[in-house]
């Protein structure tokens, strides 16, 4: 999602994000309370693939916690409770306010070990308590390490951990919550859009960590940065095409229709994160459907970051669901925005007129979508079809 960028904002000055700053989220609706969550009817109990998650979006509250108190860093607040009402957002805010949520505590995980395998292998955990088989997590390296990265994020002191060793922790902490919680996870690699000079850093890292678990690279952040002024991603994509890793690119959630276009067409993107925008541009939307692109769709979060009408009943995923489209229902960033993937779906289904049969098809979708090898993705679709009732079919 596009708020990624905004939490570099705090630290590294954008000029052009602090002209949004002014700029209003619309919509009133108050977002469901995380209490509520437990005792909200889950609409779909069945296995699930998520395609669209920021690690550094859905970490515990509780663990944000514990890592300060061990590294003596003073928050705010010093429970759960009241950490949750600092961090979350529960209605459409100003940019402003959804910046200063990061910063309430990306300083207490980033730069430390411990923190940074714990944080995998916990997402791992409430993943598959939300029902997830398969899941595909994102990250930025950069943001998370201390060293070998210029702007050092979140006015951290320079320390030893690199966006190198970042990778090697997460991919440790991700493998272990496979084995102990029965879920494959793997993940991919942000690139942000306002640093084009990292971007080169995450292709190696895609590179390197391919048979350890990570399994795409990803453009996020600010979209008005196109590669024809920041040519450093165009280049790494370029690299990532030669050197067959899989691609997909935030691209139509608040930006015009031409950045998704740019990112099929120039980065040569295999999936959209987001793409509501695509509608804007009919000719586009039909290509993109003819060549079953896939959107990686998230519901609360574009209500909550104003990349779509407040009104549910007028989310452009209606459209992809009546056009049969190929995309996936996302959580994003379910610690900022206090939801599940449950949320998701129940909202999906309460005000978008989604059906248990169109739940099995769009998570089907997914998983034909999604980054694994052939033969691992296979076996994803045949426990999907089992779990189903549904005929497999062997052509993807």
């Amino acid at each position: 999602m596009h708020i990624i960028v905004r939490r570099a904002a705090i630290r590294f000055g954008s000029p052009v994000l602090s002209s949004l700053c002014t700029s209003r989220l619309s919509g009133r609706r108050r977002l469901i309370t995380m209490a509520e969550h437990s005792s909200e009817q889950v609409v779909f109990n069945k296995p699930k693939v998520e395609l669209h998650v920021h690690l550094d979006g859905a970490i515990r509250v509780q663990t944000i916690l514990d890592v300060a108190m061990r590294r003596g860093i003073s928050l705010p607040a010093n429970n759960v409770e009241e950490m949750t009402k600092i961090i979350i957002v529960q209605k459409p805010a100003t940019l402003t306010e959804f910046l200063g949520k990061f910063a309430e505590y990306m300083h207490v995980i980033a730069g430390d070990r411990e923190a940074i395998k714990r944080i995998a292998y916990e997402f791992v955990e409430d993943k598959a308590k939300e029902g997830v088989i398969y899941v595909e997590v994102r990250y930025s390296p950069h943001f998370l390490a201390n060293t070998k990265v210029d702007p050092i994020p979140w006015n951290q002191k320079e320390g030893d951990l690199s966006p190198d060793e970042v990778v090697h922790l997460v991919n440790k902490g991700l493998s272990e919550g496979e084995r102990a919680f029965n879920i494959k996870a793997r993940s991919i690699l942000c690139c942000m859009r306002h640093m084009p000079s990292w971007s080169m850093d995450v292709v190696e890292l895609c590179k390197k960590y391919h048979h350890e678990g990570v399994v795409a690279i990803d453009l996020a952040g600010d979209e008005s940065l196109n590669c024809e002024a920041y040519p450093g991603h165009r280049k790494a994509y370029e690299e990532a095409v030669r050197c067959g890793i899989h691609r997909t690119v935030h691209a139509g959630e608040v930006g015009p229709a031409s950045v998704v276009k740019e990112a099929v067409e120039v980065l040569k993107a295999e999936r959209v994160g987001h793409g509501y925008r695509t509608l804007e541009d009919q000719t586009l939307y039909k290509q993109l459907l003819a060549q079953n692109m896939h959107f990686e769709v998230c519901p609360i979060s574009s209500k909550l970051t104003g990349a779509c009408d407040p009104d549910f009943t007028k989310h452009p995923v209606i459209t992809f669901r009546k056009d049969k489209a190929n995309y996936s229902l996302n959580t994003d960033d379910p610690l900022i925005f206090n939801s599940t993937l449950h949320l998701d779906y129940s909202t999906a289904q309460k005000y978008m007129g989604f059906t248990e049969d169109e739940f099995k098809r769009l998570n089907i979708s997914s998983a034909k979508a999604c980054f694994l090898p052939e033969k691992e993705k296979e076996e994803l679709l045949h426990r999907l079809h089992e779990a189903y009732g549904t005929v497999q079919r062997t052509a993807f």
